[in-house]
């Protein structure tokens, strides 16, 4: 039985459908273009178009398409892209689950830790609801739209997903260059926490969900050790070899420079605990952040 995965070609995804292969695992990826294969299949959700043969008996579907939230200002016409990409396109994707013969027994759905809002120096788990924010709007409705797979009998997981660590890209992919040329600092006060996890564990918690069936709902991916700005910027220096500014970027500068994407994604703060993941039997490679980043890059 294949695993379906959109959003295959992201970094989380090569990363994910490389490790099942790996481990000897049928893998179709979701592509919206001509399929070169039989490890590809079409969809076009902005057109209400999925090839539903390969996911008639699949095992499970992890999906993790949608617009990237970081590379570009959020003009509010990108703002509805964000939204669609993800709402529209899980709510496609849902439609075609619920009308198989033989749904998968799993749907896996990318979501992310902005759900919570900023939650300042709390502790934070899977129990605590909504925030406030574009972001975690934006996650509520995403989640809304995967939870209707739960109707048609598939156990649905949503991925609240963390600060990635790795070296082939991503957040930190961005941060290396600058960090290269010693002008790393810490942003705004500092103070905010940032909840990260590194590929490996990313990878290896989702391989660990989809044979975890007593889990669904919401999963936070992140490790359990958050650290503030300004630890992640000294440990990332430290990790490079390279000093770090002693002034932080100012807040209204990264405003100025980012819009509302500087408030929402860099200075709010989220102390999460993996509390679903710790409790269903995971172990972390990666639990302090110096060894995580030696690991990565």
């Amino acid at each position: 039985m294949a695993i379906i995965v959109t959003g295959a070609s992201g970094l989380l995804g090569t990363a994910l459908a490389e490790a099942l292969e790996a481990r000897g695992r049928a893998v179709v990826r979701l592509v919206r273009r001509p399929p070169r294969g039989p490890g590809e299949a079409f969809w076009q959700p902005a057109e209400q178009v999925v090839d539903l043969a390969p996911l008639e008996g699949a095992e499970a579907v992890v999906h993790l398409a949608g617009a990237p939230i970081a590379e570009r200002r959020w003009t509010p016409a990108y703002k509805r892209e964000l939204l669609s990409s993800r709402v529209e396109g899980t709510r496609v994707l849902v439609d075609a689950l619920r009308g198989l013969s033989r749904p998968p027994e799993v749907l896996l759905s990318a979501s992310g830790v902005d759900f919570y809002g900023d939650t300042g120096d709390r502790w934070v788990d899977e129990e605590q609801g909504k925030g406030r924010g574009f972001l975690a709007e934006l996650c509520e409705r995403w989640e809304g739209a995967a939870a209707g797979a739960a109707e048609a009998g598939v156990r649905t997981v949503f991925l609240r997903t963390g600060l990635v660590l790795s070296g082939r890209g991503g957040a930190l992919g961005r941060m290396l260059p600058i960090f290269r040329i010693g002008l790393g600092a810490p942003l705004g006060t500092g103070r905010q926490y940032w909840s990260w996890i590194s590929l490996d564990d990313w990878v290896g918690a989702v391989l660990h969900l989809l044979g975890a069936r007593e889990l669904h709902g919401p999963v936070n991916l992140v490790s359990p050790t958050p650290v503030t700005n300004t630890e992640f910027t000294r440990e990332l220096g430290k990790a490079m070899r390279r000093s770090t500014m002693p002034i932080p970027v100012p807040a209204f500068a990264l405003s100025a420079g980012l819009g509302e994407f500087a408030r929402e994604g860099l200075l709010s703060s989220h102390r999460l605990r993996p509390a679903k993941l710790l409790s269903g039997g995971y172990g972390f490679a990666h639990t302090s952040l110096d060894e995580a980043l030696r690991a990565v890059l």
